[in-house]
């Protein structure tokens, strides 16, 4: 990213969470909409992402969580690509709304 970037991270942690989820969303977006996930990851690098972009990851997070705190005999068990937690879920709607979007 460049010296643009004009997001805001309430720590290192969120950063993290937040970059390691937006990646997974990028990657399974470019296998579904190239275009669109072209045009998510270039607001994503240049620090901001459209409305629609938001709304997207906003739901996208939500639909992934994995670790449901259910074990295999209790519950739904969601397969993914990476471990997803209800507090990771929140992490990002909550990044996200201090950025501004509507989630």
């Amino acid at each position: 990213m460049d010296g643009k970037d004009t997001r805001v991270w309430a720590s290192g942690a969120e950063r993290e969470v937040v970059g390691r989820i937006v990646e997974a969303w990028l990657a399974e977006a470019e296998r579904h909409d190239p275009g669109a996930a072209r045009e998510a990851r270039d607001g994503w690098e240049q620090g901001s992402m459209s409305e629609r972009a938001a709304q997207e990851l906003a739901l996208w997070v939500t639909a992934r969580v994995t670790d449901t705190g259910f074990n295999e005999d209790e519950g739904p068990q969601v397969d993914g690509p990476l471990r997803i937690t209800p507090a990771d879920k929140e992490t990002v709607h909550r990044w996200l709304a201090a950025q501004g979007y509507a989630i």
